[in-house]
């Protein structure tokens, strides 16, 4: 079975999610992602595949493999041992131009099986709140493809709300999806397809 951890963790003024889970038996490798606002900063990956198969393994083993990847990234983003890193995948986001879609609340999304999403939509290189965005969030993964719709207020911001879909047993991703005069975004957040109530994962943005 599947383990993970989601930590949001605040350095200075900032504040950076962090998500460490086990790719299961199928894929046995450990992923770590820090993101911010949907934002992906850093990866680490570590493959367990000679661990699975020795005497020592045990999923309590597994876990605790887990949870020291997990705590090791967060010490290095304490330390300021990623600072670099994060700050060259920033600028670079920033060059690009067009919109950006950020989820506020990226490790409260998902309560109670229902899904409540606080979303900013900004300009890229302004930072400036972009209105009348349309907005689309959907489960990629889920029994019965359903999307939910919203336009950004004057600051910016929507809020999505709807139940969580019933869900298949493959790969699930919460997706977002933004659109406005001066372009386009798209986040995903992988779920952990195994738990009975996923959380906020890992974020790419195209």
């Amino acid at each position: 079975m599947s383990s993970g951890f989601n930590t949001d963790v605040r350095v200075g003024d900032q504040v950076f999610h962090v998500q460490t889970e086990d790719r299961g038996p199928s894929h046995p490798v450990i992923d770590t992602t820090v993101y911010q606002n949907g934002r992906v900063l850093h990866r680490r990956s570590s493959n367990y595949d000679q661990f699975a198969g020795s005497a020592e393994f045990s999923a309590d083993a597994l876990r605790q493999r887990v949870e020291n990847q997990h705590r090791a990234v967060i010490e290095d983003l304490r330390a300021g041992t990623l600072a670099a890193e994060m700050a060259a995948a920033i600028e670079k986001a920033n060059r690009v131009g067009g919109i950006q879609v950020q989820l506020l609340n990226p490790g409260s999304w998902l309560s109670a099986g229902n899904v409540s999403l606080d979303l900013e939509i900004v300009g890229r290189a302004d930072r400036q709140p972009q209105a009348g965005a349309q907005v689309e969030a959907s489960i990629e993964g889920a029994l019965r493809d359903s999307r939910h719709a919203g336009t950004s207020d004057d600051q910016g911001r929507v809020r999505i709300q709807f139940p969580l879909p019933q869900l298949g047993k493959g790969d699930l991703a919460l997706v977002i999806f933004a659109r406005a005069e001066a372009g386009k975004d798209e986040i995903r957040f992988t779920m952990r397809s195994r738990a009975k109530t996923p959380s906020a994962g890992s974020a790419s943005s195209s």
